[in-house]
């Protein structure tokens, strides 16, 4: 539609407006008490014999069939669409033309009864209506709807509003959201809110963003993950906590990462990785069993089942799909030589072997990884959080799910030794004085923290927006989160 259609089709419905309030009505009324809604009016009515019985419900006009002295209209609500019928013999003369100044897209309010139309279909025959809100703009047209991605990401509103598909895909987030919870709190966990503006950013490596508190005169940053603080707590003697909430990394966006972004951080003291191992599979079969019926379902044309998940070490993964025997690997040479072979040209100063081969795994193991699978024992070199596996102080004990080629999680037994934390933060700080962005800031309360003593303790971080793209069935994050980030339009 053209600028200047649409710039008529709004003139229009300004004229309307004029028209009601000169009519003495107001167009954005304060308040309607809705009583009924479509899916209960219609269940209501096959369950009581098709008996007519009188109904007061709301929502918006989605479809508009004018038949001179009567008109047929599509309002929705939260749950669903239902059929309205307004006749000018019912209606009587002055009602039925303010009826038919009704737009596609106007929120109105009607009292009628229910009866069934020859067609079969269930409508409210209109006794009474109200103007609850009046839409200055029109709706996309019917059968060609809102396809432009860039518009439907830009104007949320404007995509719920038309493409019912989107809506329903985010009610499965919400309630998987929901379910979540519910499962962890059966479990005994708390869950607690911790600072979003952080002094010291940490629990992961990630470039953050940062802001400026004016009274304090001083640089805060968003935090890139509640870690730290939500160990805290397990120190302080609150041994089951979760924190469902956003984080915030100053990276770049795709298909799978958006800026801001909601992760699942839990944490169980007197655990390890395999009781974290263990909730993880229970929770993913539970997800499933609830959101889709079954343990297996259908992701992007293909099948996977979340009631299995194979299991592979780190260093076998990367025997199996990359070609790289890590017994031959033994300096950092060597594994810059694997990591050329692979196709990976530059490498960074500051990286040690295992962070060159975690190279290689990004590019050639984690595209493999299609079924559901975890990959645990990960190398310590890239596992700044995690603790030392006891028979081999190489490795730490720590597992990633995967399924369809992207990380889902990280998991590991929590690092509870003061001294070997101290030394892996200042690791973490000369690597930045190397030149990695995003590497870790010494947090040297935290150390504090571990000193007054940390019980063994399992953690584990679940990336809410990619889990919601696999049970909704879309390539791109953009589809799970209501409001993703998006440059601002310029105008020249």
């Amino acid at each position: 539609m053209s600028e200047n259609l649409l710039s008529d089709e709004k003139q229009n419905r300004l004229l309307k407006l004029d028209t009601w309030k000169k009519m003495g009505v107001n167009p954005y009324p304060n308040r309607y008490e809705r009583q009924d809604l479509s899916e209960d009016i219609k269940k209501r009515f096959v369950e009581g014999g098709e008996k007519e019985f009188p109904v007061k419900a709301a929502g918006r006009v989605m479809l508009l069939r004018d038949f001179g002295k009567a008109v047929f209209a599509t309002l929705r609500d939260p749950q669903g669409n239902i059929q309205i019928y307004a006749r000018k013999d019912i209606l009587g003369d002055e009602l039925f033309e303010r009826f038919k100044l009704i737009d596609v897209g106007d929120i109105i309010g009607v009292e009628g009864d229910v009866f069934r139309t020859h067609k079969g279909e269930i409508t409210i025959l209109v006794k009474n209506f109200v103007l609850l809100a009046k839409a200055l703009l029109g709706l996309p047209e019917k059968f060609h709807g809102l396809t432009d991605v860039e518009v439907r990401y830009r104007q949320r509103y404007l995509d719920l509003i038309v493409n019912e598909k989107v809506k329903q895909d985010f009610m499965i987030r919400f309630k998987m959201i929901q379910y979540i919870r519910r499962f962890l709190e059966d479990r005994g966990f708390l869950e607690v809110e911790t600072p979003m503006m952080q002094t010291i950013p940490g629990g992961a490596s990630a470039r953050p963003f940062i802001t400026h508190h004016n009274a304090l005169d001083m640089d805060l940053y968003l935090r890139i993950a509640p870690e730290l603080f939500l160990k805290r707590l397990i120190v302080g003697g609150f041994d089951r906590v979760f924190e469902l909430n956003r984080n915030f990394r100053n990276e770049g966006i795709d298909t799978r990462h958006n800026p801001e972004f909601t992760m699942l951080e839990l944490y169980q003291a007197y655990a390890d990785y395999t009781t974290m191992m263990e909730i993880f599979e229970t929770l993913m079969k539970e997800l499933a069993l609830h959101l889709k019926g079954s343990t297996s379902f259908t992701y992007q044309g293909k099948e996977v089942d979340f009631g299995k998940w194979k299991k592979i070490r780190y260093v076998d993964a990367l025997k199996e799909y990359a070609g790289v025997d890590v017994s031959s690997i033994k300096t950092r040479e060597d594994a810059v030589s694997a990591a050329q072979k692979a196709g990976i040209e530059e490498v960074d100063s500051y990286m040690g072997k295992w962070e060159i081969l975690n190279l290689v795994f990004e590019e050639k193991v984690e595209p493999n990884l299609m079924e559901p699978v975890i990959i645990y024992e990960y190398p310590a070199e890239i596992s700044p959080l995690a603790k030392y596996k006891e028979d081999d102080p190489e490795f730490v004990e720590r597992f990633e799910p995967y399924a369809f080629g992207r990380e889902l999680g990280n998991a590991f037994s929590e690092l509870n030794d003061p001294f070997v934390q101290r030394e892996r933060f200042l690791e973490q700080v000369r690597r930045k004085s190397q030149g990695d962005d995003e590497a870790m800031y010494m947090d040297e309360d935290y150390v504090i923290a571990l000193e007054y003593g940390m019980p063994p303790t399992g953690g584990m971080g679940i990336g809410i927006d990619r889990l919601a793209m696999i049970f909704i069935d879309t390539a791109s994050i953009r589809d799970t989160i209501l409001f993703p980030t998006m440059k601002p339009i310029t105008k020249d």
